[in-house]
């Protein structure tokens, strides 16, 4: 279910604050709030927001061009995938160009009469999600932006057909005029508008790309792609196991579960100290991610951190927690009880209840005394850090999310010890 954003209003007084307003003319008059969020053919002079930042100054104009580029509005020699590197990689590496860019992307696709145009920013706006979160204090507002678009379609294209009408009215004897295009091609712009908005809930919480290697155009590519193609992180059981019918369509686990924690034994983890504590490299983590996205396992690994840094990440991603929402009260109301804890595990739709228990039974491979010796993960330090990856408190109160923390643990302790998975045995 979708919360409801703020108010028309609260984003009408959100950018009345922090606008940086332009002006025009020979007399520099000021721009109107809404000719300011409007689209734009011209080039702009100073930031959208405001700032005092002289990187951001000069930045922000540079950005607003390739921005027009991008959605086909300004003329370039550039390919569209190194453009959106450009941006994005900017934006990431400078945090305070990244709502200066998610800005402009707003005024860009509001009143746009050109459709392919239209469908480019919001392209690109998608694609910048998967790299960077917006301000905490800009998130709101770019999400009320998104959320009013949801279910636009019907009046996107009657308001471009107002647009172009109007303005053919006022110039019927102009010679120059924007090309029009008010045919739907490519996707519907809800489409975009509700994959943007699934991905700020997440982005907004993960913090987007993570480590020191800068973004690729592999990786601007695969964010493209993820648009009509769900990804295998951060996606649903349902879609996963969905998408990879075509893959392997007798398996009955997700191939990205399997893949990785097979990976993990091959490369010897059970025997390596610290599994599952000590964090891979992220920067080979995210190349791998990017890998197993394709449906592809490199031969060159080495590091058995990595396949199960990506495994705890996969976990951590799922749409909703491999142990589903309604049953978490049930799970930590039974963390000191074994057969109840067992008996939650038999109540699981059948999807969750063998991701679930494939889990258990490879963490109870590191749990043998003999791999403890090495590993130095026993029973306790395996439920310490993979509870947070099945059970989601949903609370917001500091001391109940401490409380229900150590009960979380204690609960997949208990299945860790008790429950009987030898019928995983040979499952894929």
């Amino acid at each position: 279910t979708l919360r409801k954003p703020i108010s028309q209003s609260s984003m009408a007084d959100w950018a009345s604050k922090n606008l940086n307003m332009h002006t025009q003319g020979i007399f520099r008059r000021r721009i109107s709030i809404s000719n300011m969020l409007s689209w734009n053919g011209g080039s702009i002079k100073k930031p959208m927001l405001i700032t005092s930042n002289r990187t951001i100054k000069k930045e922000a104009c540079e950005m607003f061009k390739l921005v027009q580029s991008y959605m086909g509005d300004r003329q370039t020699r550039m390919d569209r995938n190194h453009m959106a590197l450009v941006m994005v990689t900017k934006c990431w590496s400078v945090q305070g160009l990244r709502d200066e860019l998610y800005i402009q992307l707003i005024r860009q696709t509001t009143d746009n009469m050109c459709y392919r145009s239209l469908a480019w920013g919001w392209e690109l706006m998608a694609i910048s999600l998967a790299f960077f979160s917006p301000s905490p204090k800009f998130q709101s507002y770019l999400e009320g932006y998104i959320y009013r678009h949801l279910d636009s379609d019907e009046k996107i294209a009657q308001h471009i057909k107002e647009l172009v009408d109007l303005k053919n009215k006022k110039f019927t004897k102009s010679r120059k005029k924007r090309k029009q295009n008010t045919e739907d091609e490519g996707l519907p712009i809800s489409t975009y508008a509700k994959y943007c908005y699934r991905k700020l809930q997440k982005v907004a919480v993960t913090g987007g790309k993570k480590g020191l290697r800068k973004p690729t155009v592999e990786e601007i590519t695969h964010a493209r792609n993820a648009i009509l193609t769900p990804s295998l992180f951060g996606s649903s059981l349902e879609e996963i196991m969905l998408r990879q019918q075509d893959m392997c369509p007798g398996n009955k686990l997700p191939w990205v579960q399997t893949q990785l924690s097979q990976q993990v034994l091959a490369l010897g983890g059970e025997q390596t100290e610290g599994i599952f504590r000590i964090p891979g490299d992220i920067d080979e983590v995210n190349a791998l991610k990017l890998q197993v996205d394709q449906w592809k396992i490199p031969n060159s690994l080495s590091d058995p951190n990595i396949p199960a840094s990506l495994l705890k990440l996969w976990y951590r991603e799922l749409e909703e927690p491999v142990i589903p929402q309604k049953f978490y009260k049930e799970c930590i109301s039974n963390y000191e009880n074994p057969d109840a804890a067992v008996a939650v595990v038999q109540l699981l739709p059948e999807l969750n209840r063998l991701v679930l228990c494939y889990l258990i039974h490879f963490l109870q491979i590191f749990a043998q005394p003999s791999n403890v010796g090495r590993t130095k993960m026993d029973v306790n330090n395996l439920a310490m850090v993979m509870a947070p990856n099945c059970l989601r408190c949903q609370s917001n109160d500091p001391r109940v999310i401490f409380e229900n923390t150590r009960k979380e643990m204690s609960f997949l302790r208990m299945l860790i010890v008790h429950l009987d998975t030898s019928f995983i045995k040979g499952l894929v």
